[in-house]
């Protein structure tokens, strides 16, 4: 059964905007793109990263299940570079799941919605720029109400229009 899900990418280290593209270059074989926000410049989150990261919210359909879908998911991550060593650390590139339809999961190293997309500007603006109507299935929100009553007050600006895949 085709399902829709929401991702978002990025990363803060090497050419920021390629790794982006060859992310989802890798995604095709298991997805298809069906929408995606511009790219946005944002501020490290969490503290521990330096530099700032380029990020972008897609809308994909895909036949996998979630965690088999995680799994490719990370091997993007590590073909692209990705070293697990400090959480919210600098990274060449990070996938997140930020929705599974409307599904609430919860499993070990999984849990959808992402817990902390409400919390953070840089995920909100991509996703309110692409799918502005999307109602968080536990906040009862949608994504502009949701990126409205954000605290993080974090700098996030468009870096390049949407661009075509």
């Amino acid at each position: 059964m085709v399902q829709e899900v929401v991702l978002i990418l990025g990363g803060n280290l090497g050419d920021r905007e390629q790794l982006i593209r060859e992310a989802k270059q890798m995604l095709v074989s298991k997805a298809l793109i069906k929408g995606e926000s511009s790219i946005f410049s944002t501020e490290a989150w969490g503290g521990k990263a330096e530099g700032d990261f380029l990020n972008q919210v897609l809308l994909v359909s895909t036949e996998e299940v979630p965690l088999k879908f995680l799994s490719f998911l990370q091997t993007i991550e590590r073909d692209l570079g990705r070293e697990r060593e400090v959480t919210w650390g600098d990274r060449t590139m990070d996938i997140d799941i930020l929705y599974w339809e409307d599904q609430e999961i919860q499993v070990p190293n999984l849990i959808i919605p992402h817990p902390h997309l409400h919390k953070r500007r840089f995920v909100l603006a991509p996703l309110a720029e692409l799918l502005p109507d999307w109602v968080h299935p536990k906040l009862n929100k949608n994504s502009l109400e949701l990126l409205e009553a954000c605290e993080d007050e974090s700098k996030v600006k468009k870096w390049k229009n949407k661009a075509a895949f």
